[in-house]
């Protein structure tokens, strides 16, 4: 392809996301005061494929007034639960040359409250370590089935505008220093902050052209027993047996062909534009879900998460629809990756 043509490609890519802002991205993720029916969130927001966040979703769970320190103590008490332990808070993220994922601890869920009350809002060590329960797979429901009888198995309206019931229902704890880096999911996802607040960096589908892809070896974070922690290459045999906690299905499936992992190198509170300088083309939009509030993301939107000192939260993954959208969206991402080629 001559660099003429090339060059024309990419302002077609440029134009299509100003085009999709202007149309149904809009600057901003809009609210709605009330959960909507069924018919109403199909056609005005899983259709479209828009955020928002919506108010009074979840207002009439107990949890929201039931989940302390206290009642989670005597409700759950010491039973062993899943961590994910790094020494700067990036799980599943690069790395300087890798992607790599945290160590998976098994540890007593009063213990790990301790922790996080102990340390309050205090800054990052690397000898410490930062402890995130965000295992998926529906943690909530498999970890923690005595928390399940405080807030609803699915969300009604959602069920029957999709006709299917949640793949997962997850728990999510975790210190302010706990990152999720930048990816996508191939699921609608209800999210619902129970206390605290959450910080998400949402980019729509529309601008994949600017979010680079690299591939990395894969590794895992082990801590030593004074504190610090080495990076471990992982053999291939062992990362196909191991689901990553934040990778999308694509990604994961893709492992089954090759070694490295492929993910985004682009750290979006402070993105390198002279490495990566489409990424300023991006448009991401900022928001914050608070206590009570319900965010839903939808399906391919790219996103990175942030939180207050122990936030706890909640979210619900249906299965996106394989249809038109998802085409459309594999035809944009091979066309990002060839005009990335030259």
């Amino acid at each position: 392809m001559a660099e003429g043509e090339l060059e024309a490609a990419r302002r077609c890519l440029r134009e299509f996301s100003i085009e999709a802002q202007e149309l149904f991205v809009g600057r901003s993720v809009p609210y709605l005061e009330q959960p909507p029916s069924p018919l109403h969130f199909h056609r005005d927001w899983l259709c479209p494929n828009k955020p928002c966040i919506i108010r009074n979703a979840i207002s009439h769970w107990p949890a929201l007034s039931k989940w302390s320190s206290a009642y989670l103590r005597a409700a759950v008490g010491s039973k062993p639960v899943s961590v994910a332990v790094t020494p700067h808070g990036y799980a599943d993220a690069v790395f300087g040359d890798r992607f790599v994922m945290p160590e998976e601890r098994r540890m007593p869920f009063a213990s790990l409250l301790d922790l996080i009350e102990s340390r309050g809002g205090a800054g990052v060590s690397g000898q410490r370590g930062v402890f995130y329960m965000q295992k998926q797979c529906s943690s909530l429901t498999e970890e923690l089935p005595e928390l399940t009888r405080d807030v609803d198995t699915e969300i009604p309206w959602m069920s029957k505008a999709l006709g299917k019931h949640p793949d997962a229902v997850n728990f999510w704890l975790g210190e302010e220093a706990a990152v999720t880096s930048l990816h996508k999911d191939h699921y609608e996802n209800l999210y619902c902050v129970i206390s605290g607040e959450k910080h998400f960096i949402l980019l729509p589908p529309s601008d994949r052209p600017f979010i680079p892809y690299e591939l990395y070896q894969p590794a895992t974070f082990i801590q030593r027993e004074d504190g610090s922690f080495d990076v471990v290459d992982e053999e291939a045999a062992e990362k196909v047996t191991r689901p990553l906690l934040t990778l999308s299905m694509d990604d994961f499936n893709s492992q089954f062909l090759q070694s490295e992992v492929p993910w985004i190198p682009v750290d979006p509170l402070n993105p390198d534009l002279e490495r990566y300088p489409d990424y300023g083309l991006a448009r991401p939009l900022h928001c914050t879900v608070r206590a009570g509030e319900m965010l839903y993301l939808p399906s391919l939107w790219f996103h990175h998460v942030r939180q207050s000192q122990g936030c706890i939260a909640v979210n619900y993954w249906y299965d996106m629809e394989f249809d038109v959208k998802y085409n459309y969206f594999q035809l944009l991402e091979s066309l990002s990756a060839v005009l990335g080629k030259n």
